[in-house]
């Protein structure tokens, strides 16, 4: 994995938005009205071209395949990758997300109920067998792609990265209602998604590991746990996590934490305090965390007790996909070098919050990045004077 020797490097934490036509098209399998993938295939293919050019022309160093052939969601999308996936119609007063019990959604009802946000399923998700990997063809497709639209887009990143959830955030999806324990279900899907991501990191790419769950079920659990009662529970996470990664090269893989990427109050989000030491557990070369969302911007603090450990990369966000207000430059600098200050500046990658695609506009993403990077150019002329 690259560092930033001599100069900050930039990236941003995977998802984005293509063109106008492939996002209305993969919003019609989104959604439901449309089944036939093939038809988009074309569109995701012109769109990567696209989204891989205009990163770099942003001054993204670390690019991504913007997750544009994710078509699909839940089910529709992981179904074709994990058997003993289905899904079966709402019980009484059941609902259809995971996240629909949370303390968030009881304290701002009304809010959540007038934005009409995340409507609910009329079925639930389910493992109903045996999980095992099906997706071999899927992910040769993936990188197939990717691979395509690098050279079609005739740039050269200082390096490319492909993403995939971690077994905790597959769990969240999916209820378990055929394997014994929950944590035998863990292990099973850590088990089957392994092989995507050993070929990821065989293809030659960089693999993130998206896992909002490792912070954000906290609130989910009903009754809430204490934050000792969390703690255990997400440390099983964490091994579940490193039984996925074992015999993967350390330096191939970052791994992205955040608090949901929804546009809401996040009071109830667990401090980063408690889980740091869970998430520098994970056998990655690189951590990517929430720096600049407002409810999270103040936990740099936690970098003054926490020590990285020697040869991490940490990865802040300095830019937020939490608003539509496009950062300044300075301000953007002035994160970098805060960070810098606090583990070394070549273990210090300028990166976003989260994924940027169906959270803000693309135009104001691109804005965004933009600013991210000439942020980064300030603060390495401050950094490496």
């Amino acid at each position: 994995m690259k560092r930033s020797t001599d100069r900050i490097l930039t990236t941003h934490a995977g998802r984005l938005d293509g063109p106008p036509e492939m996002r209305r098209m993969a919003m019609e399998v989104f959604t439901g009205r449309s089944k036939d993938l093939s038809a988009v295939l074309p569109y995701v293919r012109e769109g990567m071209t696209t989204i891989v050019r205009q990163q770099a022309e942003a001054g993204i160093d670390i690019v991504s395949d913007g997750e544009l052939g994710k078509l699909g969601f839940g089910l529709a999308y992981y179904g074709r990758r994990l058997s003993g996936l289905g899904s079966r119609k709402l019980k009484p007063r059941e609902s259809g997300w995971m996240g629909h019990g949370s303390g968030e959604r009881a304290e701002f009802a009304d809010f959540y109920k007038e934005l009409g946000f995340m409507p609910e399923p009329f079925e639930r998700a389910i493992c109903n067998g045996p999980i095992t990997y099906i997706g071999q063809q899927e992910v040769r497709n993936d990188i197939d792609m990717f691979k395509a639209a690098l050279e079609a887009s005739k740039v050269a990143p200082t390096e490319t990265f492909m993403t995939v959830l971690a077994p905790g955030w597959l769990e969240h999806f999916f209820v378990n209602e055929y394997y014994k324990t929950d944590e035998e279900y863990l292990f099973a899907l850590a088990d089957a998604i392994r092989h995507e991501y050993k070929a990821i990191v065989d293809a030659g790419f960089v693999l993130q590991l998206d896992d909002p769950a490792l912070p954000d079920t906290y609130d989910i659990l009903v009754p809430r746990p204490t934050i000792e009662e969390y703690r255990k529970f997400a440390a099983v996470r964490v091994e579940a996590t490193n039984h996925a990664l074992r015999g993967l090269p350390e330096d191939r893989i970052r791994y992205h934490i955040c608090w949901g990427s929804w546009h809401g109050p996040h009071v109830h989000d667990m401090p980063l305090k408690h889980l740091v030491d869970l998430m520098l557990r994970v056998n990655a070369g690189a951590y990517s965390v929430e720096a600049a969302n407002p409810r999270h911007e103040h936990e740099w603090k936690v970098w003054r007790q926490v020590m990285l450990p020697e040869g991490k990369i940490l990865i802040p966000g300095v830019v937020s996909h939490a608003s539509n207000v496009v950062e300044h430059p300075e301000l953007v600098a002035d994160r970098i070098i805060l960070y810098a200050g606090l583990v070394g500046r070549e273990n210090v990658i300028a990166g976003t919050d989260c994924g940027m695609g169906a959270r803000v506009h693309p135009q104001i993403c691109w804005a965004k990045f933009k600013a991210l990077s000439e942020g980064a150019a300030l603060a390495s002329q401050e950094l490496w004077k």
